[in-house]
């Protein structure tokens, strides 16, 4: 698997182009920022094709990018977790209509764009329907804004620490150790290192 990864917006947003391999025109694109010009520009300069996007939550800084990407990109297919699709529609940022339609994601199950297969693991916490995205083979889980590198993520906007604590442990502690996690903002680490260093989950 080939995996670019790009910062997008004030937020400093993670966002994952995800190819089959290094020559793979399509592509499968994990999160969008809160804006999407960076990323535009990056597929069309390679001239990708992204088939789909995966969003790992509803807050914008992961989902206000889509708007725009599907102004260039019309056929893309959106997918979220059920429990977060509200929050496409309400948010301020994003017109119902350049959104739809969207692939609602259930607690588990397996998603296969772009010659990727990504298994979609609830982790609710941060957000009702905030989901990773687990590559058994490649060893490799996008944890959201679940888990970061020695930190998990906030839960004073909606979310449940307790909840998002007990995700991590359940969901992502028990991937095997040398797993790569690829965050939602901040720098690549391991389940490992996590296990060791994180004083959240201690």
């Amino acid at each position: 698997m080939k995996i670019d990864h790009l910062i997008l917006g004030a937020f400093q947003t993670n966002c994952y182009v995800l190819r089959e391999s290094r020559t793979a025109e399509d592509c499968l694109i994990i999160d969008t920022g809160l804006q999407a010009g960076r990323l535009i520009g990056f597929l069309k300069e390679h001239k990708l094709n992204p088939v789909a996007v995966v969003l790992t939550h509803g807050h914008p800084d992961h989902v206000a990018g889509v708007a725009a990407l599907r102004e260039s990109f019309p056929d893309i297919k959106v997918s979220i977790h059920k429990l977060d699709a509200e929050m496409l529609s309400s948010s301020i940022v994003l017109r119902p209509s350049s959104i739809a339609p969207i692939l609602l994601l259930e607690e588990q199950g397996v998603i296969e764009q772009a010659g990727i297969k990504l298994e979609v693991l609830h982790t609710p916490g941060h957000t009702p329907g905030g989901i990773c995205l687990y590559s058994k083979d490649e060893r490799i889980v996008f944890t959201d804004d679940a888990l970061f590198a020695d930190s998990v993520g906030r839960t004073d906007l909606g979310g449940n620490m307790a909840q998002l604590i007990k995700s991590i442990r359940e969901k992502l502690l028990t991937l095997p150790d040398d797993t790569k996690v690829y965050p939602g903002h901040g720098p690549v680490t391991t389940i490992a290192h996590e296990k060791a260093h994180n004083q959240f989950l201690q």
